[in-house]
């Protein structure tokens, strides 16, 4: 297994984590320097907060708790391809490199909606571009996603 493989795993039982706290199924996992230095699920539902996702929600209490605003060092693995939001606070943040398992595109084909390459659109865009590795543990991602959207609406 490689070490992509292995965050990604966390960030995968974290979607199914935040399935049974009442959210949809999305984790994120912060790295730096090969250990997991920060955790998070999706809460929109548990929170009450559209915004509350597991990437966005990530990097807002990681920053604000180490209060530190610069990432550059730092690998966020989140199960699905972040949406446009939350690639905009990658960017803001600064942030080294990213990894995703299922892509929007898988997500929305999921959903019925046409999808886009969410990180290339912001990223191509942005003075700042992550490093971005996509598909890692795909199909694990894809199995939770099919599971919980084939019972439940997005949003």
């Amino acid at each position: 297994m490689t070490q992509d493989e292995r965050y990604m795993k966390e960030a995968i039982r974290l979607s199914a984590q935040a399935v049974s706290h009442g959210n949809e199924p999305f984790g994120a996992v912060l790295v730096k320097d090969g250990e997991i230095v920060f955790t998070n699920e999706n809460q929109i539902y548990t929170c009450s907060d559209p915004t509350y996702h597991a990437e966005a929600g990530l990097l807002r209490n990681f920053c604000a708790a180490e209060r530190i605003t610069d990432l550059t060092d730092y690998t966020l693995y989140s199960s699905c391809e972040p949406c446009f939001m939350c690639c905009g606070s990658m960017v803001w943040t600064k942030l080294g490199r990213l990894v995703f398992g299922a892509s929007d595109i898988d997500l929305c084909n999921i959903l019925g909606e046409q999808g886009s390459d969410c990180c290339d659109v912001v990223f191509s865009r942005s003075a700042h571009r992550p490093q971005v590795t996509g598909g890692v543990l795909r199909d694990e991602s894809l199995a939770i996603l099919t599971g919980y959207f084939a019972k439940n609406s997005k949003g």
